[in-house]
Protein backbone atom coordinates (compact mmCIF):
# COMPACT_ATOMS: atom_id res chain seq x y z
CA UNK A 1 0.00 0.00 0.00
CA UNK A 2 1.22 3.46 -0.87
CA UNK A 3 1.30 6.67 1.11
CA UNK A 4 -2.02 7.94 -0.23
CA UNK A 5 -3.69 4.62 0.49
CA UNK A 6 -2.77 5.07 4.14
CA UNK A 7 -4.43 8.51 4.18
CA UNK A 8 -7.76 6.96 3.25
CA UNK A 9 -7.90 5.75 6.83
CA UNK A 10 -8.72 9.30 7.94
CA UNK A 11 -11.67 9.46 5.54
CA UNK A 12 -13.67 7.47 8.04
CA UNK A 13 -13.55 10.40 10.43
CA UNK A 14 -15.05 12.83 7.90
CA UNK A 15 -18.63 12.63 9.12
CA UNK A 16 -17.55 12.79 12.77
CA UNK A 17 -15.49 15.93 12.15
CA UNK A 18 -18.37 17.58 10.28
CA UNK A 19 -20.75 16.93 13.18
CA UNK A 20 -18.26 18.32 15.70
CA UNK A 21 -17.96 21.61 13.82
CA UNK A 22 -21.72 22.09 13.37
CA UNK A 23 -23.83 23.96 15.97
CA UNK A 24 -25.29 21.82 18.71
CA UNK A 25 -29.01 21.08 18.50
CA UNK A 26 -29.38 19.45 21.91
CA UNK A 27 -30.46 21.13 25.14
CA UNK A 28 -28.49 21.06 28.37
CA UNK A 29 -30.94 18.80 30.19
CA UNK A 30 -31.80 18.96 33.08
CA UNK A 31 -30.56 22.56 33.38
CA UNK A 32 -32.67 23.47 30.35
CA UNK A 33 -36.00 21.93 29.40
CA UNK A 34 -37.92 22.07 26.16
CA UNK A 35 -41.54 23.30 26.33
CA UNK A 36 -43.99 20.49 26.96
CA UNK A 37 -47.07 19.95 24.78
CA UNK A 38 -50.41 20.96 26.35
CA UNK A 39 -51.77 17.39 26.20
CA UNK A 40 -48.85 15.83 28.06
CA UNK A 41 -50.00 13.40 30.74
CA UNK A 42 -48.04 13.96 33.95
CA UNK A 43 -48.53 13.93 37.70
CA UNK A 44 -52.15 14.12 38.85
CA UNK A 45 -53.82 17.01 40.68
CA UNK A 46 -57.01 17.09 42.77
CA UNK A 47 -58.76 20.41 42.15
CA UNK A 48 -61.04 22.70 44.14
CA UNK A 49 -63.94 24.92 43.11
CA UNK A 50 -63.44 28.66 43.13
CA UNK A 51 -65.01 28.89 46.59
CA UNK A 52 -62.44 26.43 47.97
CA UNK A 53 -64.72 23.37 48.09
CA UNK A 54 -63.16 20.10 46.91
CA UNK A 55 -64.36 18.79 43.56
CA UNK A 56 -63.87 15.14 44.46
CA UNK A 57 -67.08 13.49 45.71
CA UNK A 58 -65.59 10.07 46.42
CA UNK A 59 -67.57 8.28 43.71
CA UNK A 60 -64.61 5.96 42.90
CA UNK A 61 -65.24 6.10 39.14
CA UNK A 62 -61.59 6.97 38.55
CA UNK A 63 -60.49 3.86 40.44
CA UNK A 64 -62.93 1.72 38.47
CA UNK A 65 -61.68 3.10 35.13
CA UNK A 66 -57.98 2.68 35.97
CA UNK A 67 -56.54 -0.25 33.94
CA UNK A 68 -53.43 -0.44 36.14
CA UNK A 69 -55.45 -0.59 39.38
CA UNK A 70 -53.22 2.10 40.89
CA UNK A 71 -55.96 4.36 42.35
CA UNK A 72 -57.53 3.70 45.73
CA UNK A 73 -60.51 5.84 46.80
CA UNK A 74 -62.83 5.68 49.76
CA UNK A 75 -65.64 8.18 50.22
CA UNK A 76 -67.09 9.50 53.45
CA UNK A 77 -70.15 11.54 54.38
CA UNK A 78 -69.69 15.29 54.59
CA UNK A 79 -70.08 17.06 57.89
CA UNK A 80 -73.26 19.16 57.45
CA UNK A 81 -71.71 21.97 59.51
CA UNK A 82 -68.32 21.92 57.72
CA UNK A 83 -68.57 20.07 54.37
CA UNK A 84 -65.52 19.33 52.22
CA UNK A 85 -67.43 19.14 48.93
CA UNK A 86 -70.81 20.40 47.63
CA UNK A 87 -72.22 16.85 47.53
CA UNK A 88 -73.19 14.42 50.24
CA UNK A 89 -69.79 12.69 50.19
CA UNK A 90 -66.15 13.55 49.60
CA UNK A 91 -62.95 11.65 48.90
CA UNK A 92 -61.86 10.77 52.45
CA UNK A 93 -59.05 8.52 51.19
CA UNK A 94 -57.41 9.12 47.81
CA UNK A 95 -54.16 7.39 46.84
CA UNK A 96 -52.30 6.91 43.55
CA UNK A 97 -49.45 4.42 43.30
CA UNK A 98 -47.05 5.86 40.71
CA UNK A 99 -45.09 2.64 40.56
CA UNK A 100 -48.08 1.25 38.67
CA UNK A 101 -49.59 4.32 36.96
CA UNK A 102 -49.25 4.33 33.15
CA UNK A 103 -50.61 7.90 32.69
CA UNK A 104 -53.33 6.76 30.31
CA UNK A 105 -55.64 9.60 31.49
CA UNK A 106 -58.71 7.35 31.73
CA UNK A 107 -59.26 8.53 35.29
CA UNK A 108 -59.55 12.12 34.06
CA UNK A 109 -62.10 11.15 31.43
CA UNK A 110 -64.14 9.14 33.96
CA UNK A 111 -64.38 11.89 36.61
CA UNK A 112 -67.85 13.52 36.52
CA UNK A 113 -66.78 16.67 38.39
CA UNK A 114 -63.38 17.39 36.77
CA UNK A 115 -61.78 16.78 40.17
CA UNK A 116 -58.72 14.88 38.98
CA UNK A 117 -56.60 16.26 36.16
CA UNK A 118 -52.96 15.97 35.15
CA UNK A 119 -50.11 18.45 35.23
CA UNK A 120 -47.14 18.54 32.85
CA UNK A 121 -44.73 17.21 35.45
CA UNK A 122 -43.23 13.80 34.70
CA UNK A 123 -39.71 14.21 36.12
CA UNK A 124 -39.99 12.87 39.63
CA UNK A 125 -38.20 9.99 41.31
CA UNK A 126 -38.41 8.30 44.69
CA UNK A 127 -35.95 7.03 47.26
CA UNK A 128 -38.58 4.84 48.92
CA UNK A 129 -41.68 2.97 47.80
CA UNK A 130 -43.77 4.94 50.31
CA UNK A 131 -42.98 8.21 48.52
CA UNK A 132 -44.36 6.74 45.28
CA UNK A 133 -47.84 6.45 46.81
CA UNK A 134 -49.34 9.94 46.69
CA UNK A 135 -52.02 10.64 49.25
CA UNK A 136 -55.02 12.96 49.17
CA UNK A 137 -53.11 15.62 51.09
CA UNK A 138 -50.29 15.59 48.50
CA UNK A 139 -52.56 15.57 45.44
CA UNK A 140 -55.07 18.20 46.59
CA UNK A 141 -54.24 21.79 45.63
CA UNK A 142 -53.61 24.22 48.48
CA UNK A 143 -55.79 27.10 49.64
CA UNK A 144 -54.60 29.26 46.73
CA UNK A 145 -55.23 26.61 44.06
CA UNK A 146 -51.52 25.89 43.55
CA UNK A 147 -50.12 22.37 43.23
CA UNK A 148 -48.49 21.01 46.38
CA UNK A 149 -44.91 20.40 45.29
CA UNK A 150 -42.97 17.53 46.81
CA UNK A 151 -39.19 17.56 47.47
CA UNK A 152 -38.51 14.84 44.89
CA UNK A 153 -40.31 16.64 42.04
CA UNK A 154 -38.53 18.80 39.45
CA UNK A 155 -41.01 21.60 38.78
CA UNK A 156 -40.21 24.37 36.30
CA UNK A 157 -41.94 27.61 35.41
CA UNK A 158 -45.34 27.13 33.76
CA UNK A 159 -45.67 23.38 34.27
CA UNK A 160 -48.62 23.74 36.64
CA UNK A 161 -50.54 26.42 34.72
CA UNK A 162 -52.36 24.25 32.18
CA UNK A 163 -53.41 21.22 34.20
CA UNK A 164 -56.96 20.85 32.89
CA UNK A 165 -57.79 23.37 30.17
CA UNK A 166 -57.73 20.74 27.42
CA UNK A 167 -59.74 17.99 29.08
CA UNK A 168 -63.14 19.20 27.85
CA UNK A 169 -62.06 20.83 24.60
CA UNK A 170 -64.99 19.43 22.63
CA UNK A 171 -68.51 18.24 23.39
CA UNK A 172 -69.30 14.52 23.69
CA UNK A 173 -69.40 12.83 20.29
CA UNK A 174 -67.27 15.67 18.93
CA UNK A 175 -70.10 18.02 17.96
CA UNK A 176 -68.42 20.80 15.96
CA UNK A 177 -70.84 23.52 17.11
CA UNK A 178 -69.65 23.06 20.71
CA UNK A 179 -65.95 23.09 19.92
CA UNK A 180 -64.14 25.70 21.94
CA UNK A 181 -67.12 26.32 24.22
CA UNK A 182 -66.40 26.12 27.96
CA UNK A 183 -68.37 23.29 29.56
CA UNK A 184 -66.73 22.94 32.97
CA UNK A 185 -66.65 24.78 36.28
CA UNK A 186 -64.07 27.24 37.50
CA UNK A 187 -61.07 26.28 39.61
CA UNK A 188 -59.58 27.89 42.68
CA UNK A 189 -56.75 30.23 41.73
CA UNK A 190 -57.42 29.90 37.99
CA UNK A 191 -61.10 30.70 37.45
CA UNK A 192 -62.69 29.22 34.35
CA UNK A 193 -59.95 27.78 32.20
CA UNK A 194 -60.17 28.43 28.44
CA UNK A 195 -60.67 25.37 26.23
CA UNK A 196 -58.04 24.18 23.82
CA UNK A 197 -58.92 25.14 20.25
CA UNK A 198 -59.53 22.55 17.58
CA UNK A 199 -60.36 23.14 13.93
CA UNK A 200 -62.73 26.02 14.62
CA UNK A 201 -61.75 29.66 14.97
CA UNK A 202 -62.73 29.80 18.65
CA UNK A 203 -59.33 29.36 20.27
CA UNK A 204 -57.03 31.20 22.64
CA UNK A 205 -53.60 29.68 22.16
CA UNK A 206 -51.85 32.20 24.41
CA UNK A 207 -54.10 31.21 27.31
CA UNK A 208 -53.96 27.46 26.80
CA UNK A 209 -50.32 27.17 25.79
CA UNK A 210 -51.31 25.47 22.56
CA UNK A 211 -49.72 25.97 19.14
CA UNK A 212 -51.83 25.66 16.03
CA UNK A 213 -50.49 23.19 13.48
CA UNK A 214 -51.17 25.80 10.82
CA UNK A 215 -48.87 28.24 12.61
CA UNK A 216 -46.18 25.58 12.84
CA UNK A 217 -46.37 25.01 9.10
CA UNK A 218 -46.26 28.73 8.34
CA UNK A 219 -43.21 29.23 10.55
CA UNK A 220 -41.16 26.86 8.36
CA UNK A 221 -39.15 25.61 11.30
CA UNK A 222 -35.82 24.19 10.00
CA UNK A 223 -35.56 20.42 10.25
CA UNK A 224 -32.26 18.57 10.29
CA UNK A 225 -31.82 15.63 7.91
CA UNK A 226 -28.52 13.75 7.70
CA UNK A 227 -26.43 16.64 8.97
CA UNK A 228 -28.13 19.24 6.74
CA UNK A 229 -30.75 21.80 7.66
CA UNK A 230 -33.66 22.05 5.25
Amino acid sequence: MGFFDDLRFFGGFKQAIIQVLEPRVTTEYPKQKRPKPPRLHGRHVLNRYEDGMEKCIGCELCAAACPADCIYVRGADNDPENPNSPGERFGFVYEINYLRCIHCDLCVEACPTEAITESKLFEFSFTSRADAIYTREELLVDDTGAVRRQPWEDWREGEEQHTSGWMRATAPAGAAEYEGVVQWSGELGHGVRPPEGGQSGRRDDSATGNISIREVNRAKIPVRFGGRVR
